[in-house]
């Protein structure tokens, strides 16, 4: 075997060990994001239920929060309550999706962005599944409410609903700031082409 091509299958079998660690890396990021924001979903909803069940609603910071618990059957200010269950499979087909594509990740911040959509979208789940009236039917509890009690100025939410738009808009900042899946970015160049053409889209190494 000639000299330069030992050389290279050394280096080929040397950044195989680092891209295995990357990717145990990333995915665990993507599960640890996820799991926990479904732990602390549950948590604050358990506590909302039992702190606020038949209560007044909590106000703070003036006003700009209210604790006020709601039962929610369908989407945001309750609309859909009748498709509950088709919700239900909406939501677990994300999060399956996500589950079996993030072993394609190589990114961090993606890592991120896909473990807060899958944490926010199985914590509204297991509300879905577990509570009443019925299982694919049940209720989601929401408890915070902006500016005004019982959702009269915005939809009433949980965290799980956070967890899900931060992760989404994550999602569309790393799209529009083009950071790709596999850790590369992607870049316009700022020089134009002595020809005249317009700066062409590089890759740039892993960030």
């Amino acid at each position: 075997m000639p000299a330069g091509e030992a050389a290279e299958d050394v280096e080929v079998t040397a950044a195989r060990p680092k891209s295995v660690r990357r990717r145990g890396f990333v995915l665990g990021v993507f599960f640890a994001v996820g799991l926990g924001s479904i732990a602390l979903d549950i948590l604050t909803k358990t506590i909302a239920v039992e702190s606020l069940q038949g209560r007044e609603p909590v106000k703070l910071l003036g006003g700009l929060i209210y604790f006020d618990l709601i039962r929610n059957g369908g989407a945001a200010w309750g609309m859909g309550s009748e498709y509950t269950w088709v919700l239900s499979i909406v939501a677990m087909t994300v999060s399956a999706a996500i589950a079996a594509y993030v072993w394609r990740v190589r990114s961090l911040p993606w890592a991120i962005a896909f473990g807060l959509v899958f944490g926010g979208a199985l914590g509204n789940i297991v509300d879905r599944v577990f509570r009443a009236p019925g299982v694919f039917h049940g209720h989601v509890v929401d408890f915070i409410s902006p500016f005004e009690p019982g959702g009269q100025a915005y939809p009433v939410f949980n965290l799980a609903d956070s967890s899900l738009v931060i992760g989404v808009c994550l999602v569309v900042l790393l799209e529009l700031t083009g950071r790709r899946m596999d850790g590369t970015r992607y870049r316009k160049e700022d020089k134009k082409a002595e020809n005249g053409e317009s700066g062409e889209t590089v890759k740039e190494d892993r960030r």
